[in-house]
């Protein structure tokens, strides 16, 4: 007879598992890395302003701030595999109906989507603290890098789909509802798997709880910072090339090759980080990094273009999954981790919500892209100065 783990899976059924988690965390980056390279086509046909647009990625990271803490009152009524379905079919309705047409249906969609996908972000590190607590480094590479493979995916391909392939920014946007409806059917036979368990403590209890640490807020205000980062570049990087001479095709693989390159970032950062007790090293490098890439992001003239959107994209996807990681770490159990998830990514999220936004207003008033590095670059220094306490070995 097979050997069992501690919630009664084998190690096939784990294997299966784990195929499922991957599954869905691809599908919790296309919806919002198609945006921005067909931010042009969008601008033109619906005459928006680059403040209006900038919303097209803010408003995911407000439905990730307003629903992220309330995971936890989903999966303590119907349980995190039930939830993450939920999860699933809401994506892919929110990608029909932002396909649709109209502006309405544009945002309406964004914003369902962004709900559907905050209960990705929040869930995965609690299943994987549970099902997986001892490879929980490993596995969150995994997770973290097949989220930047889709991130990748999407940005380099949403401009062939929609010029190439005929479908225009609608349809390139609504394709990848089909990745959603398949991890769908992946998903269904994994419920069974994840073996509810009572609640330990109310919602309030541990909202309380969690609240009135400091490490918490700390924890909140690092992913705040990597994440607004992320969306920055997600929303305005193609933007800021063409802003510079190069055309919407170059432009959309530069922001896939940052997302590619993260794919490196989000596998090797959190096995290096998850094999030490103390990652402020791991923080410290990071930064350096990204701060290099920036500065020769910001002058043009010394050219490899390549070479510095390369460096961003490897700490863009290694800081968010050291993130997820450390809240593996920081908790107790996977009820914890569910709990601090919610709270850690609603306030970052919050916080982060606002740098799309804030660069398009910049944008719109001074028509100039280089404050938008700056921005970045102050943004990496507090980054660091946040992940001083938040590298240290503790608990919640």
């Amino acid at each position: 007879m097979a050997k069992l783990d501690e919630n009664g899976l084998n190690k096939g059924s784990r294997t299966l598992l784990l195929v499922g988690v991957l599954f869905v965390s691809i599908n919790l980056r296309p919806a919002l890395s198609s945006i921005g390279p067909l931010i042009d086509m969008i601008r033109l046909e619906v005459k928006l302003s680059d403040t209006l647009l900038g919303l097209l990625t803010t408003l995911p990271l407000l439905a990730f701030g307003v629903v992220s803490t309330m995971t936890a009152l989903f999966t303590k009524r119907f349980g995190i595999g039930m939830t993450l379905l939920g999860a699933l079919i809401l994506l892919a309705s929110g990608l029909i109906i932002r396909s649709a047409g109209g502006i309405f249906p544009l945002y309406l969609g964004t914003i369902i989507l962004g709900i559907a996908i905050a209960f990705g972000n929040v869930l995965i590190p609690a299943l994987i603290k549970r099902n997986f607590p001892h490879k929980a480094g490993f596995v969150t590479s995994l997770y973290s890098g097949v989220m930047s493979l889709g991130a990748a995916f999407a940005a380099g391909l949403s401009v062939l789909l929609a010029v190439e392939m005929n479908l225009g920014w609608r349809g390139s946007l609504g394709s990848w509802t089909l990745l959603a409806i398949f991890a769908i059917i992946i998903w269904i036979p994994n419920i069974k798997r994840i073996k509810r368990l009572p609640p330990k403590r109310s919602f309030k209890v541990a909202i309380k709880k969690l609240s009135g640490s400091m490490l918490v807020w700390k924890m909140a205000f690092y992913m705040g910072l990597q994440s607004a980062t992320f969306y920055i570049i997600l929303a305005w990087l193609p933007a800021i090339l063409i802003d510079r001479g190069f055309d919407a095709a170059y432009a959309g693989w530069m922001l896939s090759l940052s997302q590619g390159t993260g794919i490196i970032g989000a596998i090797l950062v959190p096995v290096w980080a998850g094999s030490r007790k103390d990652q402020r090293l791991v923080i410290l490098s990071l930064v350096v990094i990204e701060v290099i890439g920036l500065i020769g992001l910001l002058l043009p003239g010394i050219g490899m273009v390549e070479l510095w959107v390369s460096l961003i994209g490897i700490v863009i996807g290694g800081t968010f999954g050291l993130a997820l990681l450390l809240i593996v770490l920081r908790s107790d159990d996977a009820e914890t981790a569910a709990e601090l998830s919610g709270i850690v990514q609603s306030i970052g999220y919050l916080i982060a919500a606002t740098g799309p936004f804030i660069v398009g207003v910049i944008y719109d008033l001074t028509q100039v892209w280089n404050y938008a590095i700056i921005l970045l670059i102050v943004l990496a220094i507090a980054k660091l100065v946040a992940g001083i306490d938040v590298g240290k070995d503790s608990k919640v």
